[in-house]
């Protein structure tokens, strides 16, 4: 029995970070769909997180004693809070603004940068010189986000650039949030380390919507209910454990490979459900950012989240916000 699960391993891992990969994906697609309703970005992002908090609720009370039971310091819960408003709330936010001013497409190949920005925070934080070839990936990456961009700003206008420019900032405050969980991921366990992030990231859009929108908002039509349903469990919920289950299998070397289907997908997805042209121009870019991201991940394929001891910027990890 031992020799089978062995045997199997690599593809279930790899299978559960493909369907993760595919569900993140297709966030954009659903928040451009309820974006013809007239639902503002706060309005949407709160919907997704009305209904993704109980299953995470849930998740954290039977996950308890699965995991690490260590007795989290007050520095702990200072960390994860700054964590969850950083990574699940902050980039959640402006990835949802930016989506109001560019294409779907456009979007994930910006947010895909973050392991660029990994790089280059790590290597700030632990005094690590940069190499050649990770600036020419890096160059590489945003090379391709400019040649998307191009196509998006004949379609979208001036307009492009601010959504640019707001998924960017999601990208950058995601990639902090990775940062900072190096240290309580091994602590804490990942399946509580994630449900814990977004219970409190969820309080924080719920109590950013109370302050800031009215009540009668969220009183909307069955299809708003539904898209905010699927943002809720199909590209949260799901795919975060999904993923964190793959990389756990595989590493997160080989994850990141198998996940870099993810703005191919969306562009697939957009087509198909939004109408969105598949041009030559965001292709390139598609090309271009996959081939800068994936050559900064390929050093250490084999490395597992579980006992790594890999530095951040070592390691690639697959998008949640």
């Amino acid at each position: 029995m031992e020799v089978s699960e062995s045997k199997w391993k690599p593809f279930l891992g790899a299978a559960l970070v493909l369907v993760g990969a595919v569900f993140f994906s297709a966030k954009a697609i659903f928040v451009k769909l309820i974006y013809r309703y007239d639902i503002d970005s706060i309005t949407a992002l709160t919907l997704r997180m009305l209904f993704a908090i109980p299953f995470f609720a849930w998740i954290a009370f039977r996950s308890r004693k699965k995991e690490n039971s260590v007795k989290l310091s007050n520095k702990d819960w200072t960390l994860i809070f700054a964590l969850a408003f950083l990574g699940y709330y902050l980039a959640s936010l402006f990835d949802f603004i930016g989506l109001e001013y560019i294409s779907a497409g456009l979007e994930r190949l910006t947010l895909f940068v973050y392991p660029t920005i990994v790089l280059v925070i790590s290597s700030f934080l632990y005094k690590r010189k940069i190499k050649g070839i990770e600036v020419f990936a890096i160059l590489l990456s945003y090379s391709g986000i400019a040649v998307a961009f191009l196509g998006d700003i004949q379609t979208e206008g001036p307009e492009a650039i601010k959504g640019v420019l707001f998924v960017f900032a999601s990208a950058v405050a995601y990639s902090l949030y990775l940062v900072g969980s190096e240290s309580l991921i091994p602590k804490i366990g990942s399946v509580k380390f994630t449900s814990y992030l977004m219970l409190l990231s969820g309080l924080i859009v719920v109590f950013h919507f109370l302050i800031t929108k009215d009540l009668s908002l969220l009183v909307q039509s069955r299809p708003v209910y539904l898209y905010g349903l699927a943002l809720g469990i199909l590209t949260t919920v799901i795919p975060a454990y999904f993923t964190s289950e793959g990389i756990r299998m595989i590493g997160s070397g080989r994850a990141a490979i198998v996940g870099s289907v993810g703005p191919i997908s969306t562009i697939l997805l957009a087509w198909i459900f939004l109408g969105e042209a598949i041009t030559s121009t965001g292709m390139a870019g598609t090309f271009l950012v996959l081939a800068g991201v994936l050559s900064i991940g390929k050093k250490k394929p084999d490395s597992k989240i579980e006992g790594s001891e890999n530095k951040p910027s070592e390691r690639i990890d697959i998008p949640e916000n």
